[in-house]
């Protein structure tokens, strides 16, 4: 038996234990025959597990820290219990904003974490992040592994191929086995103003199932999409796009957006953060989409640019008589409303692929699931 032989037959262990105490049979342990994707609601911040058939797992991002750590970090353990796995294979902290790692450190005191992945040390000025790496990240990962990775690096996830395509700004310059054909939305590309922050520098990956195909690139911003995308496109076309930056429109830009032609589209917004018109409007352009699902209702997109609440898992904290048709624009700023918190009951979006390439999508709020064929 080989290493990765044996590490699988560990993992399917440990799995089926976990089952049997979550109340779950062993043969449904065993069973298991598709890559899970849990899209956890951390109130417009990251956090994405993704468990392999075999039962490894890989978790993007650890959401906000501060008074909610406590909060998103039992979040990220709900869909662990959901999904019957008891430890974190590899964290990848796709950059240095607190609503991306900021729970860090509560999730690793209560589960393990071998190995963590970022793209090296923050490259903006700020003494509670240099802190954080300075001293708790750097203990965090003594005893386990520590990777900083590169374009082209691979993560070695049982029965899946993961390949970082972005890390530090840098982009992929070698397009992925069958891909590179040129990008025709190159031409028509307005760069933005250069973001020169952590943003850019966001770790993004393609993971491959089989003949499905996922695609998430942390915040990533337009210059460097643009980068990544132009003049061939190195990724080629994917079935899920989990959207980049909250679905912001500094971010999504059509050479990215309308490239990939995903069929699925899913954006972990906030009520308040994510899905300006801008960003709607690219993404309902898409070519080959067949459906947008959202973490939040969308505050900034109103009824004019939001999806059916079918797509949607999590609502407003304070329900209004009868909801604007217009965007909310003065969500930030003077006079702006304050922003509600939620502590009360999340609910995440849960992908479940075959390696054929079909996969459903559910809604842990209303159990709407819809199948989608290869």
């Amino acid at each position: 038996m080989t290493q990765r032989e044996s590490s699988a037959h560990s993992k399917l262990f440990s799995a089926i234990s976990l089952a049997l105490l979550l109340g779950v049979s062993a043969a449904t342990a065993q069973a298991q025959e598709t890559l899970e994707i849990y899209l956890i609601d951390v109130e417009g911040g990251g956090a994405t597990l993704l468990v392999s058939p075999a039962g490894e797992s890989l978790l993007i991002d650890t959401g906000n820290g501060g008074q909610n750590a406590a909060r998103d970090a039992g979040r990220i353990m709900g869909a662990m219990r959901d999904a019957s796995v008891a430890e974190i294979d590899h964290l990848i902290t796709t950059h240095w904003h607190s609503d991306h790692w900021g729970a860090m450190e509560e999730l690793a005191g209560r589960v393990p974490v071998r190995h963590f992945i970022d793209h090296g040390p923050s490259i903006e000025s700020n003494a509670g992040v240099t802190e954080f790496l300075n001293t708790t990240y750097a203990a965090l990962h003594r005893g386990a592994r520590h990777t900083v990775v590169t374009p082209g690096d691979r993560i070695a996830l049982a029965g899946i191929d993961v390949t970082i395509v972005t890390s530090a700004k840098q982009v992929l310059r070698r397009p992925l086995r069958g891909r590179g054909v040129r990008n025709r939305y190159c031409a028509d590309f307005v760069a933005q103003r250069e973001d020169n922050g952590e943003n850019a520098q966001s770790v993004g990956i393609v993971a491959e199932f089989g003949d499905f195909r996922v695609i998430h690139l942390g915040d990533l911003t337009a210059n460097t999409e643009y980068e990544l995308m132009c003049p061939n496109n190195p990724i080629g076309t994917v079935d899920l796009s989990v959207v980049s930056h909250h679905g912001q429109p500094t971010s999504n830009a059509e050479v990215l957006v309308h490239a990939i032609e995903a069929r699925v589209a899913i954006m972990n917004n906030g009520t308040r953060k994510g899905g300006q018109p801008e960003a709607m409007q690219v993404l309902f352009s898409a070519p080959g989409l067949e459906d947008l699902w959202q973490l939040h209702f969308s505050q900034l997109s109103g009824q004019e640019y939001t999806v059916p609440g079918l797509f949607i898992a999590n609502t407003v904290d304070d329900v209004q008589a009868a909801m604007p048709i217009a965007p909310l624009t003065n969500a930030r700023g003077q006079g702006a409303p304050a922003r509600p918190v939620h502590n009360g009951q999340a609910y995440w979006i849960k992908v479940s692929a075959q390696a054929d390439g079909s996969f459903t999508v559910s809604n842990g709020r209303n159990g709407f699931t819809k199948a989608y064929r290869r």
